[in-house]
């Protein structure tokens, strides 16, 4: 059944899809003038309907961060999947092999008990399960902490039963490409040093998407949030508003005062992330207008004196981190080409193990 944006319900998470297939090839052709190989995350749209979009338009396979997203991705076709998450535990092993047995399938480790269990897990698979090491190159998470690190746990995963080393992967903080090209430089020529080979160096990050190079170095490169894009990468430069595909539709359910404006999108539509902005997204089409407060339901306004928006109004908002925004509903909306919405299975949502 179509529909049209009035008869939508609010609160509403709204996709302009020609936003979204514009984005999808407008960075692979970025990555394939750099020579990059893009392996899209889908942990921001959680769509096997955009995931196949990213592949038809030439990405050579699909970042997932926990088995659930995977394991759904998978069922719908996609077969060549990377798990970006360090894999503990007997349960989550058994499935990461029963995985194994659909797709090709990429994991990461960044310490010696992460590289056992893979080990005892798949000792006896008919293929080995290809493993990257997870370096930490600024971003203070996940990830070894030097590159004589990364060499030592790259030739634990080669001498470990069932497993077989692929690379090195990374994901860094904004601003933090040179440093990835060091890391990993010194990285490779020390595994080169070894007899060592490294076919994979994986790098990442919408922030710094349009510096995404190869370095000499990088061969991969993964992205999420540029498929619907967000008031975050709008702030740091990375795109402009009319590349931001995913907004939540709210209604304007009161007006206690003249400057203030109450809308049925609290917390569970827009997300309490800041990232470091002021507010909680952006209000298309109303200057001066700003989202300054939400409680779980309700999402509060401050508008100028002269704001013409009246009780029963709607409203688009670019959210400021649009990755958890597609994740808070079970549906979304997709505005299609031909100008009618239809309703869009979020996939993997929820998908937190």
């Amino acid at each position: 059944m179509k529909y049209s944006l009035n008869d939508i319900e609010t609160p509403a998470f709204v996709i302009d899809e020609a936003c979204v297939l514009n984005n999808i090839r407008t960075f692979q052709a970025h990555c394939d003038a750099q020579g990059l190989k893009l392996r899209p995350h889908i942990k921001t749209h959680k769509s096997i309907r955009f995931a196949r979009a990213q592949i038809e338009a030439g990405a050579v396979g699909i970042n997932c961060q926990k088995i659930g997203e995977a394991e759904i991705m998978a069922d719908g076709g996609l077969d060549d999947i990377l798990i970006t998450f360090n894999i503990l535990g007997a349960s989550k092993l058994r499935r990461l092999r029963a995985l194994a047995e659909k797709v090709t399938l990429h994991v990461v480790a960044d310490n010696a008990v992460v590289v056992k269990g893979l080990s005892e897990a798949f000792a006896d698979a008919g293929k080995p399960l290809r493993v990257l090491v997870e370096c930490d190159t600024g971003a203070a998470r996940c990830g070894v902490q030097s590159p004589d690190a990364a060499v030592a746990l790259a030739e634990l995963i080669e001498n470990s039963p069932g497993l077989v080393f692929e690379g090195l992967l990374t994901y860094p903080p904004v601003g933090g490409q040179a440093d990835v090209v060091e890391f990993m430089t010194t990285a490779k020529s020390a595994l080169s040093d070894r007899g060592i080979a490294c076919p994979v160096i994986s790098s990442g990050g919408s922030p710094d998407m349009w510096q995404a190079e190869t370095g000499g170095v990088i061969t991969e490169y993964r992205i999420g949030t540029y498929v619907y894009n967000d008031r975050s990468l709008v702030a740091r430069g990375t795109c402009t508003w009319d590349d931001c595909a995913g907004q939540v539709l709210a209604t304007v359910v009161s007006r206690p005062t003249n400057t203030r404006a109450v809308i049925d999108a609290g917390s569970k539509a827009l997300t309490s992330d800041l990232l470091g902005l002021e507010g909680h997204g952006h209000v298309i089409g109303h200057p001066g207008a700003s989202v300054i407060g939400l409680s779980e339901e309700h999402g509060v306004l401050q508008v100028p004196q002269d704001s013409p928006l009246a009780i029963g109004d709607r409203i688009r908002i670019v959210p400021n981190h649009v990755c958890v925004v597609a994740n808070m509903f079970d549906t979304a909306w997709l505005q299609t080409e031909a100008g009618v919405c239809e309703k869009l299975k979020t996939d993997a949502r929820g998908c937190v193990t």
